[in-house]
């Protein structure tokens, strides 16, 4: 039995989209061009846009066309998330290395920017996050010991330093900026890219009500992740 018309069309539209004749953010054929190519009736083609769309490998803008869809995770740039939640809310695996887990001393840049003496004690942790078995998310984070002093006993693989932090010092504030920028040569071993793959680096202080408990350090491919909000008028 031959397929229907539309799931040709799927078929067809789905291939050039796997082999990267069609890109993320491209426009798609128009439901007119669709009709001209395939000898199909304006419906058929429509048919077909629709269920590409529901599967979420297009958005169809009013006014604008269709496009190929960016299927890359994305994240708020105004919450502030534990990132194992983040993954298993999309339906994906969470899983987690630790590359060391320390006591340091804080110089005089950490000791400026966490409120510090300089020579105070902290906590130093390296994580890399995965969904999907594939490394997602390089994080470094200095926290304040005397406000998590548990933390060197923590099974960070297990719990996640932001769930952790937020039950021993439940987070009041923080400040945040993000940037493009490459890959130290650890980062970008720890996370399987190149040299020369961009990056988004988010920097993010967080506070309790006894001021700053971390300072965070969170690198990810930029071909893997994407920061997003919602804006009301």
């Amino acid at each position: 039995m031959s397929s229907p018309q539309y799931a040709r069309i799927k078929v067809a539209l789905r291939q050039r989209i796997e082999t990267g004749a069609l890109c993320p953010g491209d426009r798609v054929p128009s439901e007119n061009q669709l009709v001209g190519e395939f000898g199909v009736s304006r419906m058929t083609a429509r048919r077909a846009l629709l269920e590409l769309a529901e599967e979420g490998l297009l958005e169809r803008t009013q006014g604008l066309g269709t496009f190929v869809a960016d299927r890359r995770p994305v994240s708020s740039i105004t919450q502030i998330r534990n990132i194992a939640e983040e993954i298993h809310q999309r339906g994906h695996c969470h899983a987690c290395r630790v590359l060391a887990l320390e006591a340091v001393l804080a110089d005089a840049t950490l000791a400026a920017r966490m409120g510090l003496a300089e020579g105070e004690p902290l906590f130093h942790s390296v994580l890399v996050h995965l969904e999907n078995d594939q490394a997602l998310q390089y994080e470094s984070r200095h926290v304040v010991a005397q406000l998590a002093p548990a933390y060197l006993e923590q099974d960070l693989a297990r719990v996640t330093p932001s769930a952790y932090l937020s039950a021993v010092a439940p987070l009041t504030e923080a400040d945040q900026t993000v940037e493009a920028v490459l890959p130290s040569p650890a980062q970008a071993e720890a996370l399987d890219i190149g040299p020369d793959q961009p990056c988004l680096k988010i920097t993010r202080r967080t506070f309790s009500h006894r001021g700053v408990v971390s300072l965070a350090e969170l690198v990810h491919p930029g071909d893997r992740y994407r920061l997003g909000s919602h804006i009301d008028s």
